[in-house]
């Protein structure tokens, strides 16, 4: 048994949950206040915050004052803080914000003196794979958490190992965040509860003193700790950091590797992967816009706009709490959490836009702008608006001066405005012009006769010159011979929205001009692999689509990969909450359709479209009465879903939508696999994770062995390509791949629930969280292979599908040149993540993965001449000359991170 133990004074600190931030902070505003007075009245207090500098900064927003109080402490130990900005959630954010997150805690713990260097990990519901590396990486030998370890782990530490075999000495919080608890409970008997608590658990301790971790959520410790431990004797007071780095000698002989969602010593609560659909898809279009800001203000703007992608990388990481993005707080949390996602959004867009809409001004204004945000060459499509009738036959055309077909999505009206009024009435209509703006277009010309004015409005008008005031003299002068009734009418030029075929250098910029064949001169090139759709199915030469008459699909892949039923959708209750989804004993699953229409949306060449809409009697509720069945009342729920092929994709898309009207339930999709699969396989936050059919259990949460995925969800010869973070199973003993699309619940916990013995918070209503009235929409695609995600190339794929290209108008002069096509940064090699290209101190940074067991080779190219390798935090490792082009060899999931210049 140890001799002594090291009891740590802490609070965890949720910055929003059941209360919203600014309450939250009121309460962290006074038991910070608590915190400095008891450091500075007894030199033996030790304080850690909770391992994030959102806390302090939160802290020194409303008391500003005592910053230089604060940063003593750190000073002299005594106060430990950092690395992270904020606790987050670390599967529902993509590996690259993991990374700010840290860069961004470390440099503002600097700001105070200086971060803990440990990985404290407290409270998040599990811990991704490549954390060990992420950690490392940065230069952190140690890491200290609590849930998600395996039984395997007996003592109170291990070596926690990343998938490229990167380690950190991880302390094992195997009683949580607050084990000192229960021995402060009464100050005149610490000793003997110490002692007691000391022998139960002594098998974990071997010759290490106990950790003691004295404190808990949202309060700070008694002042009278230190005079309470110094009348006990052998007894330590110390920063976390201090433990683990002194007190902690023992090895830590077991080893974990990668991702920790184990239930055996603690709650992880996978119920939130799915909870509040609107934070997770708010997330990742916050994440992927930022990412395209940043590549593109690197490499096509002369502006540094890091303030505002400060702001948004700010804002993004803050959502990314663990009880924020998750969807575990009360409505109004959620709501906040939401508008702030919106806000990073926001800024992003504009530093985006602003690139995007300087680049353009190279290019006439009657053709777009394309930008690339990927480093790779990309032949994709773009859906633009042209000047052109129905009937016309139309290409696009690039630089290089080479013609392909569009097809024709959508055509625009012609007659804006037909009215007849009174002279008199004129200057009313007058007043709807705003300089030249008139129904949201420009005033190109007008015609003026007795009795009738017209104007022709034009996006971009051929005419210079418009006067509003010599338009208002003509008007009046000609109302005043003329009285009586005058036509007026507003007519627009004919527009069509197409879509168009265009290639685009590795992140690059192109420029393409839509119109009729006839004035271009040049032979159209057919489309390869064209895109056709009928009421029975799709295909592209690819992939094949037939559509059952139960609204499933038999999808057929390139390599001859067939997967039958695609999309079945299976409806259940759930009485559980926020945190874990909880079936009624006695559930009715409804997976038929009453009714099953398919609609023809477009024929091809370019995308085929088929919309097939399934109606459902879904329960409206559980029951009130008997929360373990559904309600015998049912509402008719159309899903609508579309799918589509386009010309050259191997994969195929499927997007659903419908509106919510029931309550307490989950939806999923199903994918029948060929061949039932043991394992699965998920892609997110720099790793491809295998899973089994089972979780492991032990605590007092049923194992669910539901999982998360974020860019991608493998299993068998099924590849789902995903556009943001869901949860998936393997079902029927690994037969069926089901991704969930909803679960609609009211609390944020329950007292009673199937799955979870004790509560993970007070039973809040959470009506929000039922999304009722609400469209449902997702965004998905299949890929059949025999060879699973590596043959099937996901990787490339899910980047693909993830981040199209963008499209603006141009704004130069008119003129039929066109400016040639210009390269951006490329990166070349297989199973590559590019997860970030952004401009820094000197030079443009970019991160790369190895994304395989084999690891990966990258070639960079672009206009640089040297090439120095960072670690994690940005510091300098290694030095070459690079004329240009750049190869590396990455090993077996490895995080590589270089500067160019």
């Amino acid at each position: 048994m140890p001799s002594n133990a090291v009891f740590v004074p802490h609070f965890h600190w949720d910055r929003e949950w059941y209360e919203p931030f600014q309450v939250f902070r009121h309460r962290l505003v006074t038991a910070m206040d608590t915190v400095l007075a008891s450091a500075e009245a007894d030199p033996d207090f030790r304080f850690t915050v909770d391992g994030q500098m959102a806390a302090i900064e939160d802290y020194l927003e409303m008391r500003p004052e005592n910053r230089d109080r604060v940063a003593a402490l750190v000073a002299e130990g005594r106060l430990g803080i950092g690395p992270w900005l904020i606790l987050l959630d670390e599967f529902l954010c993509s590996g690259e914000t993991i990374v700010r997150n840290l860069q961004m805690g470390w440099a503002a713990a600097a700001e105070l003196g200086g971060s803990m260097p440990l990985g404290y990990l407290p409270d998040m519901f599990g811990h991704v794979a490549q954390m060990p590396q992420i950690l490392a990486r940065a230069g952190l030998e140690h890491a200290a958490l609590w849930r998600g370890v395996p039984g395997t782990v007996t003592g109170h530490a291990f070596r926690w190992r990343a998938p490229d075999g990167s380690e950190v000495r991880t302390e094992f919080l195997f009683d949580g965040y607050d084990n000192g608890l229960d021995v402060l409970l009464i100050p005149d008997r610490i000793g003997p509860a110490l002692a007691e608590y000391a022998s139960m658990t002594a098998e974990r301790w071997g010759s290490d003193p106990v950790l003691a971790m004295a404190g808990t959520d949202h309060n700070a410790p008694d002042p009278r700790l230190p005079e309470w431990l110094r009348r006990v004797g052998g007894v330590t007071i110390a920063t976390l950091d201090d433990y683990v780095r002194e007190h902690a000698k023992d090895p830590a002989a077991a080893v974990v590797t990668g991702e920790l969602r184990s239930h055996v010593r603690g709650n992880i609560l996978p119920g939130v992967l799915s909870v509040r659909l609107a934070l997770k898809q708010g997330m990742a279009v916050a994440e992927r816009t930022i990412d395209h800001a940043e590549r593109l203000n690197a490499q096509w703007s002369d502006h540094d706009e890091s303030p505002f992608l400060t702001l948004a990388w700010h804002k993004i990481i803050e959502s990314t709490a663990h009880d924020s993005v998750v969807g575990s707080g009360t409505d109004e949390t959620s709501d906040q959490v939401e508008s702030r996602l919106a806000e990073a959004t926001q800024a992003a867009r504009a530093v985006r836009d602003a690139t995007l809409t300087a680049a353009a001004a190279n290019v006439p204004s009657d053709a777009y702008l394309v930008a690339n945000p990927l480093p790779v060459p990309r032949t994709t499509l773009i859906e633009v608006d042209v000047a052109a009738g129905d009937g016309d036959d139309l290409v696009a055309v690039g630089a290089d001066g080479t013609a392909h077909p569009v097809q024709p999505t959508a055509y625009a009206p012609t007659v804006l405005s037909d009215e007849r009024i009174g002279a008199f009435q004129l200057e009313r209509v007058l007043r709807r012009i705003h300089r030249r703006e008139l129904f949201g277009r420009l005033i190109d010309r007008y015609e003026l006769r007795p009795g009738e004015l017209v104007f022709h409005v034009a996006e971009v008008p051929h005419r210079k010159e418009f006067d509003l005031m010599i338009l208002r003299g003509e008007v009046a002068a000609l109302a005043e011979q003329h009285p009586g009734e005058w036509t007026v009418k507003t007519l627009a030029e004919a527009r069509t929205t197409v879509l168009a075929p265009v290639s685009v250098p590795a992140g690059g910029l192109a420029a393409v001009r839509v119109s009729a064949s006839a004035e271009n001169g040049v032979q159209k090139t057919a489309p390869a692999d064209a895109a056709t759709a009928t009421d029975r199915g799709l295909s592209n030469g690819l992939v094949e689509v037939l559509i059952a008459e139960n609204g499933t699909l038999d999808i057929t892949g390139a390599d001859g990969t067939v997967l039958r039923g695609v999309g079945r959708l299976v409806d259940g209750g759930d009485r559980g909450d926020s945190y874990n989804y909880g079936p009624p004993a006695r559930d009715v699953l409804v997976e038929t359709p009453a009714v099953v229409a398919v609609e023809v949306v477009e024929t091809g060449p370019l995308r085929g479209r088929v919309k097939v809409t399934r109606v459902y009697d879904w329960p409206v509720t559980i029951d009130v009465d008997d929360r373990d069945r559904r309600s015998g009342s049912t509402v008719a729920t159309p899903v609508e879903m579309v799918v589509e092929v386009r010309a050259g994709e191997p994969f195929v898309r499927l997007g659903t939508s419908f509106l919510n009207q029931s309550a307490d339930h989950r939806l999923r999709l199903h994918v029948p696999l060929p061949v039932p699969a043991a394992m699965s396989a998920g892609s997110g936050q720099f790793a491809v994770t295998e899973r089994g059919l089972t979780a492991e259990g032990g605590w007092g949460e049923y194992p669910i062995p539901t999982f998360p995925a974020d860019e991608f969800v493998s299993a068998g010869m099924a590849t789902v390509l995903l556009d943001h973070s869901t949860e998936y199973e393997l079902v029927q003993g690994g037969s069926e791949l089901a991704v969930t699309l909803l679960r609609a619940v009211g609390s944020i916990s329950v007292n009673i629930h199937p799955y979870r013995d004790e509560p993970a918070a007070t039973e809040i209503s959470a009506p929000g969280a039922q999304d009722l009235g609400v469209r449902i929409e997702h965004r998905f695609a299949v890929v059949p292979s025999a060879t699973g995600w590596p043959g099937a190339h996901a990787v490339a794929l899910a980047a693909a599908f993830r981040h199209d290209v963008l499209a603006v108008r141009g704004s130069g002069p008119s003129g039929d040149i066109l400016p040639p096509d210009r390269a951006g940064l490329g990166v070349a090699g297989d199973d590559l993540l590019v997860s970030s290209i952004r401009r820094v101190a000197g030079g443009t940074e970019v991160r790369l993965v190895a994304m395989s067991d084999a690891g990966a080779t990258a070639r960079l190219t672009g206009a640089f001449t040297e090439a120095t390798t960072v670690d994690l935090l940005g510091r300098p490792l290694s030095t070459v000359s690079a004329a240009g082009e750049l190869e590396l060899g990455l090993g077996r999931w490895e995080i590589r991170t270089v500067v160019v210049r």
